[in-house]
């Protein structure tokens, strides 16, 4: 098989993997493959009712998956199922053993699954085997944090061992001008994040034409920390795909439109309900009058459980004012909203993550994205006039299997 990579700099083969004409097995067949292809309101404050806040919180239950087969028996290149075998990968997940014939056959896939359950394999087992089966293509996977990116890149390298197969990783916070040097080389595999891919292709230094394969990993968390345009322009930018995978761990129906952007005649493969949900946090309403609010907050801020703490208001100039006043009281506090730099942000979320203060400050816009798994406490200064904000600023806690607390500040 020719080993002309497609890739960030040269001309690509013209060539694609063939579709296989009878859907569904995990055997390749004949059949040409298939393109693929805020401000805030000005209504009157008006919070959610104190009841919708008041939950006790129900322990996350772990379902254990039994596969019906083994890698062992699946229709894989013997090179691929060695470095399964070799990285300690005997059973597919749930994830893994349900979407794998539809990835096979070139369908477009939309996957609904949690981190955990093993999606990253979904998508690189099939696509490896199709490497080392087919003639050479280019995969672009985008993710939303360079942490992801990096382990989805670490996880095809274990994957491909034994082969030629090459990939780049391309995130913020390095060098642009390193991507720029190993850009001049073909790869296999491109992860990035949406930020440095734009940066890159705006300076001309990748054709993104060359990926006929696009991976959206944590859609959701893409959309939540406000990539939807530069994800939009970056696929459109590829032109013509033949195949596009698509994995959330969340689905909000006012995401259908965006999603058949993206998508053709998608085969879904749901192994979580793709509902956000707050059911493992304890979430209890303190009513409190507005001029005792900051009192109320200094005194419970001073207990000893509430380790890392995030606060949120409706307004810049509320946030800023609840910062002012736990400074004050000597709560070491910062703060996040839209009149801060993004050098500001990053500085204020590292002294959030390693401890140095206590209570991030935040607008629901400027906590977009916010990637804390040890966050013990979320406290709405102010309650939220949205529902479904409201679940999404109390599931910033009890993440990573743990019970969370959310408190919220109802007048009285």
């Amino acid at each position: 098989m020719s080993n002309n990579r497609s890739g960030g700099g040269s001309g690509r083969p013209n060539n694609r993997r063939k579709k296989s004409s009878n859907g569904g097995g995990p055997n390749r067949g004949g059949g040409q493959r298939r393109g693929g292809g805020g401000r805030r309101s000005t209504h009157v404050y008006k919070p959610i009712a104190a009841e919708l806040m008041v939950h006790e919180a129900v322990p996350m239950k772990k379902v254990e998956y039994i596969s019906k087969t083994v890698y062992a028996d699946w229709d894989l290149s013997p090179k691929l199922k060695i470095a399964l075998r070799n990285a300690g990968w005997v059973r597919p997940t749930q994830i893994q053993e349900e979407s794998f014939a539809s990835i096979v056959d070139l369908r477009d896939v939309m996957g609904i699954a949690t981190t955990g359950t093993g999606k990253t394999g979904a998508f690189l087992i099939p696509i490896i085997d199709a490497l080392l089966k087919d003639e050479p293509f280019q995969t672009l996977c985008l993710a939303p944090t360079r942490e992801l990116a990096l382990q989805i890149e670490e996880e095809f390298k274990t994957l491909s061992k034994g082969t030629t197969f090459t990939s780049i990783c391309l995130i913020g916070g390095r060098n642009i001008n390193t991507d720029i040097q190993r850009l001049k080389r073909d790869y296999d595999l491109v992860v990035a994040t949406p930020g440095r891919l734009k940066d890159l292709h705006q300076q001309k230094k990748i054709d993104l034409k060359q990926a006929s394969v696009l991976i959206l990993d944590e859609f959701d968390r893409m959309l939540d920390m406000g990539f939807q345009k530069d994800v939009m322009f970056l696929a459109d930018q590829m032109g013509e795909r033949d195949q596009t995978l698509l994995f959330s761990a969340t689905l909000d129906k006012t995401q259908k439109k965006l999603i058949d952007h993206f998508l053709t005649d998608p085969v879904t493969v749901a192994v979580s309900s793709g509902e956000a949900s707050a059911e493992h946090i304890n979430q209890t309403v303190r009513y409190v009058s507005g001029d005792e609010k900051f009192d109320v907050l200094i005194e419970m801020m001073q207990e000893p459980e509430l380790k890392r703490v995030l606060v949120f208001a409706e307004t810049k100039h509320r946030v800023k004012k609840v910062t002012k006043k736990l400074n004050q009281a000597g709560i070491k506090a910062d703060e996040i909203h839209g009149n801060k730099s993004q050098n500001y942000r990053q500085k204020a979320l590292k002294a959030f993550k390693s401890g140095q203060i206590k209570a991030l400050c935040a607008t629901d816009v400027a906590a977009r994205g916010l990637d804390i798994d040890d966050i013990t406490h979320v406290i709405n200064f102010e309650a939220p006039t949205d529902y479904d904000v409201y679940i999404h600023r109390v599931g910033r806690t009890g993440r990573a299997g743990k019970t969370g607390e959310a408190i919220t500040f109802v007048d009285n």
